[in-house]
């Protein structure tokens, strides 16, 4: 079946190298948003019979959720360090488990731009974590196990 549930997806992240990775679930996450998309360059011409025409240029891509405020889960640890130290942490935002082959999603190693804390009156305090692709060694890609 093609149809995938958004509780059947994962946000992984790599606490080894990027060659042997050692994908860490993170599963203090709530709901999860991939950002995928390209900037346009416009290439309009008047041979294109009135039409605008756009080509796609650099992708741009983020993560986005929240996470229950927990001091004592391994994953809230290390993105609130990855904030604060200004260090990169690899992810794998994947429609479901890295060892299930045919899982897909980004992988890319970024940068903690936003790690804001929630405090509803009647509801668990949370944080809202938003994470880009940053300078590293390796591009981000469209990541499918095997």
């Amino acid at each position: 079946m093609g149809v995938r549930l958004g509780l059947d997806a994962r946000l992984f992240r790599n606490s080894s190298s990027y060659d042997t990775p050692s994908w860490q679930e993170m599963k203090n996450v709530k709901d999860l948003t991939l950002n995928v998309e390209a900037g346009e360059a416009d290439a309009s011409t008047r041979g294109n019979g009135g039409w605008r025409a756009i080509l796609a240029t650099l992708k741009d891509g983020s993560i986005e959720f929240e996470m229950v405020w927990d001091t004592a889960d391994a994953g809230f640890t290390a993105i609130k360090d990855a904030f604060f130290n200004n260090t990169p942490i690899e992810f794998a935002a994947l429609d479901g488990d890295v060892a299930t082959a045919g899982s897909q999603g980004l992988r890319a190693t970024m940068a903690i731009t936003n790690f804001s804390r929630n405090e509803p009156l009647e509801e668990a305090i949370t944080v809202s974590v938003t994470a880009k692709p940053t300078y590293a060694e390796h591009p981000p890609e469209w990541m499918t196990t095997t």
